[in-house]
């Protein structure tokens, strides 16, 4: 079993019995696991970031009608396909967050969009690891509030990587 693996069945098994789960009671009763792309090592990257020099404050409105305040903290870039996009990484007291919508939302993935907790690894990079992508908790419940994707982080191409649609 690959460390990815041991990850999604530790994520599982959190949803299901956990009483901090996102998931209700009836929904855990009904409870047979999350769905994912395959692991797909082509798109786990090492990227670079450019940092905003302005270090801009942005409100992310949430789910609920709530707003959050990130710093928009940099831009990525990076070739999928044939094509080169770009997605701008966020921060707050929390550390660096990652949210993106791509081509496949409403359909094999959450309309709202996936996110990504990054770490940095030095010299203003980062291992960006689409296989870990997953669902805000809003995605199960709507008792969550949750960051909705800005614009600026919404793709055209699809990343066949990590979470899929919760289906419940």
């Amino acid at each position: 079993m690959t460390d990815l693996q041991k990850q999604r069945a530790s994520k599982d098994r959190f949803f299901a019995t956990d009483a901090h789960s996102p998931l209700t009671h009836e929904q855990k009763q009904h409870f047979a696991g999350l769905h994912y792309f395959p692991e797909n090592p082509s798109l786990r990257l090492t990227l670079s970031v450019e940092k905003d020099p302005d270090h801009q404050s942005i409100q992310m409105k949430t789910t609920t009608g709530d707003v959050q305040t990130f710093i928009r903290y940099g831009r990525i870039r990076f070739d999928a396909g044939s094509q080169e996009v770009a997605l701008t990484i966020f921060a707050n007291h929390n550390g660096f967050f990652l949210p993106f919508a791509d081509s496949l939302a409403g359909k094999e993935t959450y309309g709202a969009g996936r996110y990504l907790d990054l770490q940095p690894i030095g010299g203003d990079r980062f291992l960006v690891d689409f296989n870990n992508a997953y669902n805000p908790y809003c995605a199960y419940n709507d008792a969550w509030s949750c960051p909705i994707t800005p614009a600026e982080n919404r793709l055209k191409i699809a990343i066949r990587a990590g979470e899929k649609v919760f289906h419940s």
